[in-house]
């Protein structure tokens, strides 16, 4: 079976980390898979993707319909045919479908990986139009519609999406391979230029508006006025970046930051730097990364819009709302310092691996799993 998966590019993300890591379990006799990218400019995973016998193909100018579709059929001509569209784009997932049935495409799936409502719910009239046709496109052309979660898949598939058996649930899964190496917690912090008594607050992912840096460095502001050994952890990269800095520099807390920028090492400095693990997101389909600081024996406090899926009920997790204030949220933290200070050693709780998650998406495809 050759597969096609339609993704903004291969960049180290959740997602881009999920299907690097099905590209590593899939039973490669059996299934081709290839990646349809929406830039030119080289993606992180791009030579892995290439040693293990992808294509990373660029596909551009998603704003430009009619251009898009001439650079899908062109891909479609030349590297085809294909037995299945996988498209990861969320709402613009209607108009890949759409264009793939067009080329007879025999199953064509829209994976949603975030839920987007809130956003939705507050958009422009024209953005909404959109939605609601990429919507209806979905309906009509989609053969299967996968969702990392039951709320991700509501922001796709409708509210009422349990009634089509088309949609289906099936979490993204985790290695735990990198967590189950030895990590010298002094050696990762000196590296960092960490203090080794520094009470360290982490958080992993890019820097963009869902993931509410700007509500984080308010909390790290009450945080260091309350507990003089507080350092920020962030790793990740992103077009906000540059204006998280700057606000980081305007509140007076640059000597309280380690700014790390993508790194391929996110297990280690989990287990080897941070005491605990604060995730303040306002739009997310899963969390994926909350498994992983889970894994890695973190305390989590987590924002109410991250999806219940995410906690895996080892008692690591606490979820705060977005209505408290910044001062709320740091209270809490503190409130378990004590205890988070003194954790035990990490432990692998049930979850779905990475293998497990081939073998469930080997058989949406029709086939088996390694």
């Amino acid at each position: 079976m050759r597969i096609l998966h339609i993704v903004g590019s291969l960049n180290r993300g959740g997602v881009e980390t999920w299907l690097m890591q099905i590209l590593q379990h899939v039973d490669r006799r059996n299934i081709q898979m290839d990646f349809a990218v929406q830039t030119t400019e080289p993606g992180a995973f791009d030579k892995e993707a290439i040693t293990l016998g992808a294509r990373v193909i660029p596909c551009l100018n998603p704003s430009n319909p009619l251009n898009f579709a001439f650079n899908f059929w062109r891909i479609l001509r030349r590297y085809g045919p294909y037995d299945c569209i996988h498209s990861h784009v969320h709402h613009y997932s209607g108009y890949v479908l759409f264009l793939a049935a067009m080329l007879r495409v025999p199953i064509r799936i829209a994976h949603s990986h975030t839920d987007s409502r809130a956003v939705d719910s507050t958009s422009t009239f024209f953005r909404k139009a959109y939605i609601k046709i990429m919507e209806v496109l979905i309906q009509f052309f989609a053969t299967k519609g996968i969702a990392v979660s039951e709320s991700a898949a509501a922001s796709l598939f409708s509210e009422c999406w349990t009634s089509d058996a088309r949609w289906s649930i099936c979490p993204l899964g985790i290695d735990i391979r990198p967590f189950e190496r030895e990590v010298n917690p002094l050696q990762v912090r000196t590296e960092l230029g960490i203090s080794e008594s520094a009470f360290v607050v982490g958080h992993v992912g890019s820097f963009l508006p869902k993931k509410n840096h700007r509500f984080l460095v308010e909390v790290a502001d009450q945080l260091s006025k309350m507990e003089p050994r507080t350092v920020i952890l962030l790793v990740g990269d992103g077009p906000l970046r540059a204006e998280i800095e700057t606000l980081i520099y305007a509140r007076g807390l640059s000597d309280r930051f380690v700014l790390t920028g993508v790194r391929a090492d996110v297990p280690r400095l989990m287990m080897g730097a941070m005491n605990c693990f604060l995730f303040p997101s306002s739009v997310e389909g899963l969390g994926l990364v909350v498994w992983e600081a889970q894994v890695a024996g973190l305390p989590c406090f987590i924002a109410d819009a991250v999806p219940q899926e995410a906690n895996l009920h080892q008692g690591l997790v606490e979820t705060l709302s977005l209505k408290s204030s910044p001062e709320q949220w740091a209270r809490q933290i503190l409130r378990k310092r004590d205890r988070i200070l003194a954790r035990p050693a990490k432990s692998f709780p049930c979850y779905l691996t990475s293998a497990e998650s081939t073998r469930r998406l080997s058989s949406l495809y029709g086939l088996e799993g390694e």
